[in-house]
């Protein structure tokens, strides 16, 4: 009969000391890889000296990750009065978009420079809602011609959405945003602009915002708008 050798009791998965790429995992600040990479980054320390790869550690040891500051991302809705160019009333923020000096209304400023190609790019599509009034009573077929497209210097507008509000004022829906394109549309169609306010980008309105003032975008509002700007491809 042969006599057995008692097994050896498992080890528990958190049994120091232990490889510090385990620890950091373990403890949920990084995955294994991403705790390599802080510990080639030099970010990460045992008892005030500086980790390497493979380094162990024992369950009284002080760990530190030193990381660098993730930047604050900020986004605010803004009116542009009339007779200012595009440009920023709050120090390291920028315009998203423009508006032109004799055009008033919403403009969105961030300090998240991810977005802006996003959502500026001619490839992406947007909407952009738009009040105009102009000089001379709307022609009958200045609907039908504006939703249709319009030739600005070569180039054909794509389709966008127009609803009449009075002889002389209508809005427009735009998913573009060619230098001074409803100015040209409507010059084109012999309509002569007496004023243009921008209301709406995506989901974010104007609303009561009074003129050079500015209201923080966040909440629920922020992601329904950074949702499809970040996530498109």
């Amino acid at each position: 009969m042969t006599k057995e050798t008692p097994k050896t009791p498992p080890k528990t998965t958190d049994a120091y000391p232990m490889r510090i790429n385990k620890y950091l995992a373990l403890k949920k600040i990084s995955t294994r890889r991403g705790a390599d990479e802080l510990v080639i980054a030099k970010k990460v320390f045992i008892n005030g000296k500086l980790a390497v790869l493979g380094s162990k550690v024992n369950e009284t040891d002080v760990v530190e990750v030193k990381r660098n500051k993730q930047k604050e991302y900020k986004y605010f809705a803004y009116n542009k009065p009339i007779g200012i160019e595009t440009s920023s009333p709050k120090e390291g923020f920028f315009p998203l978009g423009r508006l032109d000096k004799a055009s008033h209304g919403l403009m969105i400023l961030t300090n998240d420079g991810r977005i802006t190609d996003q959502l500026l790019n001619p490839k992406y599509f947007h909407e952009k809602e738009y009040v105009v009034r102009t000089s001379n009573k709307l022609r009958s077929n200045f609907k039908q011609k504006m939703e249709a497209g319009v030739n600005i210097e070569g180039y054909v507008t794509k389709p966008c959405k127009i609803k009449i509000l009075s002889d002389f004022t209508f809005k427009i829906i735009l998913t573009e945003g060619k230098k001074h394109q409803i100015r040209r549309m409507c010059a084109n169609l012999f309509q002569e602009i007496a004023d243009l306010k921008r209301e709406r980008i995506m989901n974010i309105k104007l609303g009561t915002l009074k003129p050079n003032d500015l209201r923080e975008i966040k909440g629920e509002e922020l992601s329904i708008f950074l949702n499809p700007i970040l996530h498109q491809s």
